[in-house]
């Protein structure tokens, strides 16, 4: 049994959406097609594939339902968190109801909460990284919010990581972000802090597209990042190896 990492899937199978990738040039033509050829490839029955955000471009549950049954029908469990494009997201609660309203048996939501996942305990939460840079950010953005709110989260897997790992001292805890920690000189400080606090030493990230000549792993601070975008990852899951 295998686990596997991508995220960044930007699925937009509902005809009211209509958002397709592949507008972003030759990479994402045929991007739905090539993730379920190559999933179905790779990942059997009995693996886990961890996507850490961006799964649907739906900006409510219903709208979702085509992404999300999309998904649910391809081989392995599937233990999804929350992007910055995922409008579809709710409360843990409300996204239980949903899942279990729509047969979603083979996805669970990785959400203030951690999974024992083969030898991995999987932590996470979307995090974030500001870029001032950026186009399309509301003048009255509160970031200092948006961060804290985001180690909260962080804080809180991780938490529940540490006791699982009690349990399973033999486990390792990985933890798998959206938002990148470092990328291409900039940083978010507040949870490269968190990590260290907590002694990871590895994390899996997505939400970068594009420049593809970056490293998609590299180390700094005594972590190891590895990059899970579907468009890096060639819309191939990535195996997450054993140790």
């Amino acid at each position: 049994m295998s686990v596997f990492a991508i995220s960044d899937l930007h699925l937009s199978l509902n005809e009211s959406t209509n958002k397709s990738m592949e507008v972003f040039g030759r990479r994402w033509q045929g991007y739905t097609e090539k993730l379920e050829k190559n999933w179905r490839a790779l990942v059997s029955a009995d693996d886990t594939v961890i996507l850490a955000g961006d799964i649907s471009w739906a900006l409510g549950t219903e709208e979702a339902v085509a992404d999300l049954t999309f998904l649910n029908s391809l081989p392995g469990k599937k233990i999804v968190g929350k992007g910055n494009h995922d409008f579809w997201w709710q409360t843990m609660r409300k996204l239980h109801a949903f899942k279990e309203a729509h047969a979603l048996d083979t996805i669970s939501f990785l959400y203030n909460n951690a999974y024992v996942v083969e030898d991995l305990i999987v932590c996470g939460t979307r995090g974030w990284f500001y870029d001032a840079s950026c186009d399309n950010i509301p003048p009255e953005t509160d970031f200092a919010k948006i961060v804290a709110r985001e180690v909260g989260r962080l804080r809180l897997s991780l938490e529940e990581g540490k006791k699982l790992q009690a349990e399973h001292p033999e486990k390792r805890i990985a933890v798998f972000l959206h938002f990148p920690v470092l990328w291409m000189g900039k940083r978010s400080p507040e949870i490269l802090s968190v990590l260290k606090e907590y002694g990871i030493r590895e994390c899996y990230f997505g939400h970068v597209h594009g420049n593809y000549e970056m490293p998609m792993e590299f180390e700094e601070e005594g972590i190891r990042f590895f990059v899970t975008s579907a468009d890096f990852l060639h819309f191939t899951p990535k195996l997450i190896p054993t140790r």
